[in-house]
């Protein structure tokens, strides 16, 4: 099971009632964090979350809303006294504004680990650290600076049938291993394969994640089936989207649009406009669009 947090749901800067975007994916104790503007260490601690359990950083883009928050979370995860290392993720032309956003840090007591990643193209990387099973995919976004969407893959093993082991008379010290995929070796000389003893496959867990970008076609297959999708709206006010475009934004209409195309289950809206100070009264309209929508809040959660 994943649990998923919210950390805060505002765009351009933070407010008193609002932290800025930021998504924590914890899962079997490891975390993933999407994004990281001034604060996010507060926000973390105001939600009841363990940054010391966060193994790797996805950045989106380097706009300070969503980086400047990289100094005070690196040295708070050194104060929980961290010395494994620490992947961050970002867009390859961002490494140099990384570089001297960290340099405040000076010397932390882990290693950081920067990964640049590629801009204008799709990518898929396997989230070791976190489970073998996770695999994580970027969708380069349309934006004022070069952005990636990001989308978590969590292949889930298949149903295992106790039920097929014992008649095989597979001993239970042998059953982890199988679910796990691997075959064994029986001391009578037979090989057991997982399938011998596991059902159908399941359909794996998808959380997507896109935020700054124009409202482009790509998105669609990109966030095709997600179970979450979490997608900026910046205004709900629709004589706002001639504007948004010119920056580079989405309306929450945008967003719940897209949420249709893609068939996803549920959305999260989020990275807010200062100036939209309740989102909510935009409810029932954007739920005209796409039913499952959500006017997200900072700290909303979910497992999944």
């Amino acid at each position: 099971m994943a649990e998923i947090c919210l950390l805060g749901t505002g765009g351009m800067l933070p407010l008193k009632n609002r932290y800025l975007t930021s998504l924590y994916a914890e899962y079997n104790g490891k975390a993933v964090l999407i994004d990281c503007g001034e604060g996010t260490q507060v926000a973390l601690s105001h939600h009841g979350l363990k940054m010391s359990r966060i193994e790797i950083i996805l950045i989106t883009h380097c706009h300070a809303d969503h980086v400047t928050g990289l100094p005070g979370l690196l040295l708070s995860i050194g104060n929980c006294s961290r010395t494994e290392p620490l992947d961050i993720y970002f867009p390859e032309s961002a490494e140099k504004i990384l570089k001297n956003i960290m340099s405040v840090c000076g010397a932390l007591p882990y290693e950081v680990n920067l990964h640049k990643l590629p801009e204008r193209s799709f990518t898929a990387f396997t989230a070791d650290k976190i489970d073998p099973m996770l695999m994580i995919s970027t969708i380069p976004l349309e934006h004022s600076v070069n952005c990636l969407g990001y989308k978590l893959i969590l292949s889930k093993k298949p149903v295992f049938e106790p039920d097929k082991a014992k008649a095989l008379d597979i001993p239970v010290k042998y059953w982890k291993t199988l679910h796990s995929g691997l075959s064994v070796r029986l001391d009578d000389g037979r090989t057991i394969n997982s399938s011998d003893v596991t059902g159908e496959c399941r359909q794996p867990l998808n959380i997507t994640y896109i935020t700054d970008t124009l409202p482009i076609d790509s998105i669609k297959g990109f966030a095709e089936g997600a179970d979450l999708f979490v997608c900026e709206g910046m205004y709900g006010d629709i004589s706002k989207k001639q504007a948004m475009n010119e920056k580079g934004h989405m309306l929450m209409q945008d967003a719940c649009r897209i949420a249709v195309q893609a068939n996803v289950k549920r959305l999260w809206l989020t990275h807010y406009s200062p100036a939209e100070t309740e989102p909510e009264i935009y409810e029932e309209e954007l739920k005209n669009i796409f039913n499952n929508v959500s006017i997200s809040h900072d700290g909303d959660k979910i497992n999944l």
